[in-house]
């Protein structure tokens, strides 16, 4: 911070690590872009994965490998160049979000875990950054070290936002529009602290982690159906405005150059609050705002769901008691019931009726059937979810796969059957 000045001198002087700054001046189009590029990456990675079919290991096997490609070609410019630099962020932020989504659909790992292990990341690389460049300012951008603690730092506040937005969003039941809602009211809390003082540098990276689950809330707002309590707009024309609206930007961008550093070095790279004690203090204290803040919201979500949940696990076993008579009863106490014995019997419905409509060959029954399960599942997911998660998951998972085969732009009724019979068989068993 102080210092920056002393090692920006010192890496100018030093041949074959200066060059021009490879990242964008920060203006408004900077953050529109940014939040365009951020809901690209929840709707297009949805558009693979469900709409074409191609899965959540074919899509990220995909796109990892378009990301790399990108990132490699940003590596080899020597200044900032818009049609370089803005695709490898949409790739990025695809990229990140199917990072977390495998770790959450295909490995079963908790999104409190991920979300602790990319926080931990994130800020491992931070400290590594600054211990290393005594700076932080993506102004200060123009070695291929820095370079590459910057694309580590996007990648890890990628895959930390899809984690604490789909934690609070999804899992802990607070919906992505009360999501979003919050995530714009923090942005502003932090536009005032910064126009009263607060660190230049540590404002805009809590803001860039912010915009993850903003985003994304705009994203499923958009394509999610109405049922859903979205604008149907559907994953593909979401993402084709989105792409649209960015490719244009680029363009303006790419022409006015309005966004491009002037001098090859940054003109400054100290955080702009003044003493390292001081930028000290603010990160302290931001830091732990959100961690009061967020356990405390966590906790309190959590103790909701939990009441909600014993609370319908209660209703479930006495109306099992009053089926199955008191013989019923006695087993249950001596044999405890699954968790989510008896709380599944609305999906089996809604896929019976699904496997229906494809044996009809009426695809568009079907995609209705898929809409309405896929809303159920998803209001239900935070006590379903509490109540067992290693068996949601795997529900989840196979309720993915049915998704993906009805949704398909051409449906395959053998996969559609296939898809249905093995969600049903798990469905079935874990509501016995």
């Amino acid at each position: 911070m102080d210092n920056d000045s002393q090692h920006v001198n010192g890496a100018a002087q030093s041949p074959g690590r200066h060059m021009l700054s490879k990242v964008p001046e920060v203006t408004i189009f900077f953050w529109i872009i940014k939040v365009l590029c951020t809901t690209v990456g929840e709707t297009f990675a949805d558009f693979l994965n469900f709409g074409l079919g191609f899965g959540l290991t074919n899509t990220t096997m995909i796109m990892g490998i378009a990301f790399f490609i990108l990132l490699f070609l940003q590596f080899r410019a020597t200044k900032y160049v818009p049609v370089i630099y803005w695709p490898t962020v949409v790739l990025i932020s695809v990229f990140g979000t199917l990072v977390t989504d495998n770790l959450t659909d295909a490995m079963g790992v908790p999104l409190e875990l991920s979300t602790a292990v990319f926080a931990f990341l994130l800020g491992l690389t931070f400290l590594l950054w600054y211990m290393r460049e005594k700076t932080l300012s993506i102004h200060s951008i123009y070695t291929r070290q820095r370079e590459v603690f910057y694309w580590l730092t996007i990648l890890f506040t990628f895959a930390l936002g899809t984690a604490v937005g789909d934690l609070y969003s999804e899992q802990l039941g607070l919906g992505y529009l009360y999501t979003g809602i919050t995530v714009v009211i923090i942005i502003a809390c932090l536009f005032l602290a910064w126009r009263l003082k607060l660190d230049g540098v540590l404002a805009f990276w809590v803001v860039y982690i912010l915009t993850r689950p903003l985003g994304a809330s705009l994203g499923d707002y958009l394509s999610q159906p109405a049922i859903n309590g979205g604008l149907g707009l559907g994953t593909t024309m979401t993402s084709v405005i989105f792409l649209v609206a960015i490719l244009a930007i680029i363009i303006l961008l790419a022409a006015t150059k309005i966004d491009t550093l002037t001098k090859s070095e940054p003109a400054e790279t100290n955080q702009e609050s003044g003493s390292k004690q001081k930028v000290l203090t603010q990160t302290a204290t931001v830091l732990c705002f959100f961690l009061v803040a967020g356990i405390g919201g966590y906790v309190r979500l959590s103790s909701n769901i939990a009441s909600q949940t014993d609370q319908s696990a209660s209703q479930t076993a006495g109306s099992l008691q009053a089926t199955n008579g008191a013989v019923q009863s006695a087993s249950h106490t001596d044999s405890p019931q699954p968790a989510l014995s008896g709380r599944l019997s609305d999906f089996i419905t809604l896929e019976n009726d699904m496997l229906k409509d494809v044996n009809a060959n009426d695809f568009a029954s079907a995609n209705k059937g898929a809409d309405e399960l896929e809303h159920q599942w998803d209001i239900s997911e935070p006590k379903l979810r509490k109540a067992d998660g290693a068996t949601w998951t795997h529900i989840d998972g196979t309720i993915d796969v049915v998704l993906a085969a009805v949704r398909s732009g051409h449906p395959n009724a053998g996969k559609c059957k296939t898809a249905l019979d093995n969600s049903l068989r798990v469905l079935n068993a874990a509501n016995k």
